[in-house]
C-alpha cells in the first residue's frame, strides 16, 4: 500500500494502493500508521507522492457504494483521523503531486505544508458536491485554509477541477515543477524546512494550523449531521448513480 524510502533526512512515502491510491478503511489506517511512526523516527520531513499519472482519485466509491451504510460508518472516522494524521503531523510534509489529485486526494495532498505539482500531469480538485455527499468537517477545513478565500466558495460548490496554472492561483498547490524534476524540487523544499529548528517548526505549524482546530471544536455536532446525510438512501442511490456514470464514461 505504502512504499518507503529515505533521501538523506527526509522519508519519501509513495502511496502505491491499486491503479489509483482510492481511499478506504484500510488504506486510511495503514497511513496513520506510518505517520505515527514518522513522529519518532530520525526523519526531520516527509515527502509524499503517489505513482504514474495518479496522485489520489479519493474516496473509493465503488467500495462505499458495494458496501453501504455499515461501512461508511466506519470509514468516516477513519478518513478524518487519516487527515488529521497528515494536517497536525509536527514535521515537515511536502506533497509531490505527481498526477490527478480528486476530491479527498486533493484533501490528501492540501494536508502538506508546501505542495509541488507536475506540469500538465493532471487536474486537482474538490469533487464532493458533485458526487452528492457533504464535507466531512477535517475535510471542509482544510480546503477553506488552504483555499484562497475569493476562490473558495466556488471551488467547494462548482466540484471543479483544475489544471496546475489554475490550482496554483487557487492555492491547491504551491509551485509547479516539470514532471521530471517533480521529486527533485519535493526534496528541496523538505530539506529546505528539515533544516529549521524542529520545535520552533513544530510550534509555528501549530500556530498556523490553530484556526482549523478551533473551528473543529465549534463544529462537532455538525460532523454528526455529515454522517446522518452520507448514509442517508437517498445519497447512497447518487454515489451509485455516480460510479455507474463515471465507469460507464471511462
Amino acid at each position: 500500500m505504502i512504499e518507503q524510502s529515505e533521501n538523506g533526512n527526509v522519508t519519501i512515502l509513495t502511496l502505491a494502493h491499486g491503479k489509483a491510491n482510492t481511499l478506504d478503511i484500510e488504506f486510511c489506517e495503514a497511513l496513520v500508521a506510518r505517520f505515527e511512526q514518522l513522529r519518532t523516527s530520525p526523519a526531520r520531513a516527509v515527502v509524499l507522492t503517489g505513482r504514474a499519472k495518479i496522485f489520489s482519485a479519493g474516496v473509493d466509491l465503488v467500495r462505499l457504494a458495494g458496501d453501504g451504510t455499515d461501512y461508511i460508518r466506519k470509514f468516516l472516522p477513519a478518513l478524518h483521523r487519516l487527515y488529521d494524521a497528515v494536517y497536525f503531523f509536527p514535521k515537515p510534509v511536502v506533497a509531490a503531486v505527481n498526477g490527478h489529485a480528486i476530491a479527498g486526494g486533493c484533501v490528501l495532498a492540501c494536508c502538506a505544508d508546501m505542495r509541488v505539482m507536475a506540469r500538465e500531469s493532471g487536474r486537482i480538485g474538490v469533487t464532493e458536491l458533485l458526487v452528492g455527499v457533504p464535507f466531512p468537517v477535517l475535510a471542509f477545513e482544510i480546503m477553506r485554509a488552504v483555499t484562497t478565500p475569493r476562490f473558495f466558495p466556488q471551488a467547494i460548490l462548482s466540484g471543479a477541477t483544475q489544471p496546475p496554472d489554475a490550482a496554483i492561483e487557487r492555492g491547491f498547490i504551491d509551485e509547479i515543477a516539470e514532471p521530471a524534476a517533480l521529486m527533485q524540487r519535493a526534496l528541496e523544499l523538505a530539506q529546505t524546512l528539515a533544516a529549521l529548528s524542529p520545535p520552533a517548526f513544530a510550534m509555528a505549524k501549530r500556530q498556523i494550523r490553530q484556526p482549523v482546530s478551533e473551528r473543529l471544536l465549534l463544529s462537532q455536532a455538525i460532523e454528526a449531521e455529515v454522517t446522518e446525510i452520507w448514509t442517508r438512501p437517498e445519497t447512497l442511490a447518487r454515489i451509485r448513480d455516480y460510479v455507474a456514470r463515471t465507469f460507464k464514461k471511462s
